[in-house]
């Protein structure tokens, strides 16, 4: 009897995929245009505007190096997740689940316990304090029911967010490109080589900080697993045949129903239409993520190392913002300081937006996979925005400051996923897609190099944060 390309998934814990011949992709480049630039504005966030440019404010632009080695391991990282959703429509969580029922279930516990804390809004209210005054925690409190207000109402959730981020990144670009013309220096612009010249691993400023820059530029932890859910809700290849994520409210589709994928054979036609929309996917990555994250970390860098490298008792943290934006005021005049920390308000909260969206979209689509196939997939993801809302709502108006556990959990949590999923995207695509659209040996490189960064980032994670875990638990 022979073969097919379904015969290879794992059945045990899932239903069986169905084959389907594989869609047309599109003539214009321009359709796929999208999950890219979700990934890039939902991470474009602390990092870009506090953790990278706090370093270069105390050491200058010699650790630059570094967003460009964590951006490109993410590159390839999402290219696998995005392999196996394009190959079969179903996310990759959802292929973990097939060696193993719980796999989606342990992703989706550590992607809460990383993004429990409500800081990005938090940090998004505290900016708008500095043009307008008032109550951060009120209007973080605000900011936090608005997001669960646009996730519900949105007739596509996916939509929704796609615009949202690409406003964001517009006003992003347009302020770096202001920065460009008022405040970044002509020694700046000097010293920049130096990241390739002379690079330094600075650890004076502590090790877990530098490994965090390097591991989480650009996005990170659980968020470059829901690249699977936003590109199948773009409708790249087989995803086009999964219902989009809806509205309970305003949508009219049913998100994914409760069978298994699909998958295509391996004929002349369809891998031919395999390498085109393959080609497309890669193009799409380079130029929104890739380029977006590491052009906004080199010039966010700039702009503070041409502003306040060298000011003594600088924080990293929300803080360090307030003083750059006073900053930028004495320099170029107050128009730009105010400019600088709405956009940085305005870049936080749609940060806050992603986060929520891709914390609740993993849970639900690990729900409904695993657990609950009769259930509705639109009902659980809103059930969850709303749950964590809460949680976010109760911890800000109790007035707790953020705990020293969730901190720790939330630095060990994300390399440590990255290291696992690293594994399992190796073992998934080598193991169940047809041979003609396997991971080539380069692809393994990465995944492996990949394995070894995070792993070891995990490792020393652990090992110097275990302390102050182990002082709190006395």
């Amino acid at each position: 009897m022979t073969q097919t390309a379904a015969d290879r998934f794992p059945t045990r814990h899932l239903p069986a995929v169905t084959v389907r011949e594989l869609p047309d992709p599109p003539r214009s480049p321009w359709r796929i245009i999208g999950p890219g630039v979700v990934a890039a504005g939902v991470g474009l966030a602390s990092g870009e505007f506090v953790l990278f440019p706090y370093i270069a404010s105390q050491v200058g632009l010699v650790f630059l190096w570094a967003a460009a080695v964590g951006i490109i391991t993410q590159y390839f990282l999402n290219m696998e997740i995005e392999r196996y959703t394009l190959a079969t429509g179903e996310t990759a969580l959802t292929g973990f689940s097939r060696f193993w029922r719980h796999w989606g279930l342990v992703f989706a516990i550590m992607v809460y316990f990383a993004n429990l804390w409500p800081g990005w809004s938090t940090s998004s209210a505290t900016m708008v304090t500095y043009i307008f005054g008032g109550d951060a925690t009120w209007i973080a409190v605000g900011m936090l029911l608005v997001i669960g207000a646009t996730l519900t109402l949105a007739p596509v959730v996916y939509v929704a967010l796609e615009r949202v981020e690409f406003v964001k990144v517009a006003l992003v670009v347009l302020f770096i490109v202001v920065a460009i013309g008022f405040a970044i220096s002509a020694s700046a612009w000097g010293d920049l080589p130096e990241t390739v010249t002379s690079p330094e691993f600075p650890t004076e400023l502590g090790f877990a900080l530098m490994l965090s820059a390097l591991v989480f530029a650009g996005a990170g932890g659980g968020q470059n697993l829901c690249q699977s859910n936003w590109i199948r809700d773009k409708r790249y290849g087989m995803g086009a045949y999964v219902p989009r994520l809806v509205s309970p409210v305003t949508g009219e589709e049913e998100a994914a129903a409760g069978g298994g994928g699909y998958v295509f054979e391996p004929t002349d036609d369809n891998l031919g239409r395999w390498r085109r929309w393959w080609k497309l996917a890669n193009q799409e990555q380079l130029a929104t993520f890739v380029l977006i994250s590491f052009v906004t970390i080199v010039l966010m860098s700039m702009l503070s190392y041409s502003t306040v490298f060298g000011v003594p008792g600088l924080e990293n943290g929300v803080s360090f913002l307030e003083v750059e934006g006073e900053k930028l005021k004495e320099l170029v005049g107050g128009w730009f300081g105010t400019l600088f920390w709405v956009i940085g308000a305005l870049s936080l909260f749609a940060a806050a937006l992603g986060i929520v969206d891709y914390t609740s979209r993993l849970a639900a689509d690990v729900l409904k996979t695993s657990y609950l196939p009769r259930a509705s997939e639109s009902k659980l993801y809103f059930g969850l925005v709303w749950g964590l809302v809460a949680i976010g709502c109760g911890i800000l108006i109790a007035g707790f400051d953020q705990p020293l556990p969730l901190l720790v959990i939330s630095a060990c949590v994300g390399g440590l996923m990255m290291f696992f999923y690293s594994i399992l995207l190796l073992v998934l695509n080598r193991k169940v897609l047809p041979s003609q659209i396997r991971p080539r040996a380069f692809r393994v490189a990465a995944l492996v190099w990949s394995m070894a960064l995070f792993g070891v980032f995990s490792a020393l994670t652990v090992w110097q944060q275990g302390d102050k875990l182990l002082d709190w638990l006395r």
